[in-house]
């Protein structure tokens, strides 16, 4: 056992532990522009931060009348997403050092993600988090994606730890509301500031207002510290 007692960590990846929501951007955008010639803007792309890339897909494919096929849709994204992604991503500084420092102390992490495995897997082994990440979830690979629990009940599950011993880090409401459905805490760091007074981020053990740009790693281990469950 950890210094943390039984506590595990399960992580978001994108917008939580990587900074890919501006590769997610262009791929999407490059898609849209080749299927319907729709203009893509950032500010449509906030309305799908925490969202899986399937229920967004198949989304667009109803909205815009896309012949392709979700499964052809997501293949097409992600193509475009990992030439991106393996180009360069970037870590948020605080979240490495976190991982590090969990690594180190011994507290179960894992990933879940509402990306492909196969992009979890270039991102992880691109940034150099697959060092001490090494399990890992993605929604594809579950019945239902955020806001529904799955993937992380799946993520609890591959590390033997009770829902209500994991410590949920994410940015966006939908999974914010998944970690609630779970039956575990969450550390909430929005992505999009102006989403930080989301009905659920409310009841988050620590909300960082200001996302990235606010968060430290100190703040959070005192907040898993305090989350050791009582045996």
């Amino acid at each position: 056992m950890s210094s943390f007692g039984r506590t595990s960590v399960i992580f978001d990846l994108d917008g939580t532990l990587v900074d890919s929501e501006p590769n997610y951007y262009e791929a999407s955008r490059a898609l849209l522009a080749e299927f319907t010639g729709r203009e893509y803007t950032w500010a449509d792309n906030e309305r799908y931060v925490g969202i899986s890339s399937h229920e967004t897909l198949a989304q667009w494919r109803t909205e815009y009348g896309i012949d392709a096929s979700v499964a052809e849709l997501i293949a097409d994204l992600d193509r475009r997403y990992l030439e991106l992604a393996r180009a360069g991503t970037h870590v948020f500084p605080e979240m490495r050092g976190l991982v590090e420092r969990l690594h180190e102390a011994g507290v179960p992490m894992a990933v879940a993600s509402g990306s492909s495995r196969a992009a979890i897997e270039a991102i992880l082994a691109g940034t150099g988090l697959d060092a001490q990440l090494t399990t890992f979830v993605s929604a594809e690979e579950v019945p239902r994606g955020k806001p529904a629990p799955d993937v992380f009940l799946a993520a609890a599950a591959l590390l033997g730890a009770e829902p209500a011993d994991c410590v949920v880090f994410e940015d966006a409401a939908p999974g914010a509301m998944a970690a609630r459905a779970a039956g575990m805490r969450c550390v909430a760091i929005p992505y999009v500031a102006a989403h930080a007074d989301d009905q659920a981020f409310a009841e988050a053990e620590l909300l960082v207002r200001g996302g990235q740009s606010e968060f430290t790693a100190q703040a959070a281990l005192n907040v898993l510290a305090s989350a050791k469950a009582p045996r």
